[in-house]
């Protein structure tokens, strides 16, 4: 068996409320005995689509020895589910956006990891304004999964989910050639799952540097924390600065968190 990531359930957060089960495309996750379970490693691609879904923070990708994910299998085990003497329709395959691989993997489409090729503005298309830096999707922090090749030994700008709205050249001026990852410190919940994500995208997934963006207001000040608390578990170092945006869109300060 290959080390490879894949879900762990911790028994004793869990409260068997089931989200996890309907949050899991390839049906990898059970209740049994009133809690969760992970049926089989063959049914689990290690994505994480399930993480942000548990209201008790009891879910966590970790790296061990697992049997490979199955996709035949998975299909089975659907069928077998939804009770249909047909085949099951397939979960989600590798594809590509553009020229480079989608992460594979299932879950909710929109949460699919994706890879996307950024381009510069067209003067020739009229009507169209600049053109979109993002090169990655989700791009919540709930939902990337945190060693996928876009946070491969990359820059990553991590960004309280109110900024892109309040600076205007958002894209141009601070999201160009860096892969996203945004949060909300006031109102997103189990940011457990927060730490967990940073101090893997800095340990594992090797990220070069991190930048903060934060609005002005003080419950901002949480996401600026979480930071700190992971460079404090993480096991590497790397640069990572701070930028605080006011509420017109200014930038109001700049500082060295790390490095």
């Amino acid at each position: 068996m290959a080390v490879r990531e894949v879900i762990e359930i911790d028994e004793k957060l869990c409260d068997g409320c089931g989200d996890c089960v309907t949050a899991c495309a390839e049906g990898a996750i059970a209740i049994i005995d009133g809690k969760a379970r992970l049926i089989s490693d063959v049914y689990c691609d290690g994505l994480g689509a399930c993480l942000g879904h548990c209201p008790q923070g009891a879910l966590k990708v970790i790296h061990r020895e697992a049997e490979e994910f199955d996709e035949q299998a998975v299909e089975d085990r659907l069928v077998q589910l939804r009770g249909e003497s047909g085949p099951a329709p397939a979960p989600p395959q590798l594809s590509v956006v553009g020229s480079q691989p989608m992460m594979g993997g299932g879950g909710c489409p929109g949460s699919r990891a994706q890879m996307h090729q950024t381009r510069a503005p067209d003067p020739s298309a009229a009507g169209q304004g600049p053109s979109s830096q993002l090169r990655h999707w989700p791009v919540q922090l709930h939902l990337v999964p945190p060693t996928a090749p876009f946070f491969q030994n990359q820059d990553v700008l991590l960004a309280a989910d109110c900024v892109a709205f309040a600076v205007g050249d958002f894209h141009q001026r601070f999201l160009a050639g860096s892969s996203l990852a945004i949060a909300c410190p006031k109102l997103d919940s189990n940011q457990e799952v927060y730490l967990q994500k940073l101090v893997s995208m800095i340990d594992e997934a090797e990220i070069r540097s991190l930048k903060v963006m934060v609005m002005e207001v003080p419950c901002c000040g949480g996401l600026v924390r979480l930071v700190e608390e992971a460079l404090r578990r993480a096991k590497r170092d790397l640069p990572v600065e701070c930028l605080v945006v006011g509420t017109q869109g200014h930038i109001l300060g700049e500082y060295q968190i790390a490095g």
